[in-house]
């Protein structure tokens, strides 16, 4: 089992990263979820998410798809899961081997650190997303 942190790493690169390792046949486990980045604008971003998540259909609102999380864990998930073929047996496959935690759970070492210190100024954090989208973490 490979332990991967997200500190400071950018989303979509962890993400890549996280979704090779899983077609490969590796069993993951990224920590730090809500620690992850995602650059640009901040506005920018929270409105994009804000759309996101309040489309609805003008006959039934409640069925109205995809739905979009709001859990730091479920946006990462969310994102490796659109790096792998996760309509195909392969891609179940290793989706399934992926698992995501807020923060570090006890007893856990990490091998991999993606993570360095930003080197922009416009960028939040997943967990910062998260609490704007009004998730208790």
């Amino acid at each position: 089992m490979v332990v991967v942190n997200a500190e400071n790493a950018v989303v979509g690169r962890l993400a890549s990263y996280v979704a090779k390792l899983a077609l490969s046949g590796e069993e993951i486990t990224v920590v730090n979820a809500e620690k992850a980045i995602m650059t640009g604008n901040k506005e920018y971003i929270f409105q994009k998410y804000v759309q996101l998540r309040t489309r609805k259909s003008i006959s039934n609102p409640k069925k109205m798809g995809p739905k979009y999380p709001r859990r730091p864990d479920d946006i990462v998930r969310r994102v490796i899961r659109g790096m792998l073929p996760y309509k195909k047996p392969r891609g179940v496959e290793a989706f399934k081997k992926i698992k995501i935690e807020v923060g570090v759970p006890e007893g856990v070492s990490i091998d991999i650190n993606l993570g360095s210190a930003p080197n922009t100024i416009k960028y939040v954090t997943v967990g910062e997303l998260s609490q704007f989208l009004g998730a208790k973490f």
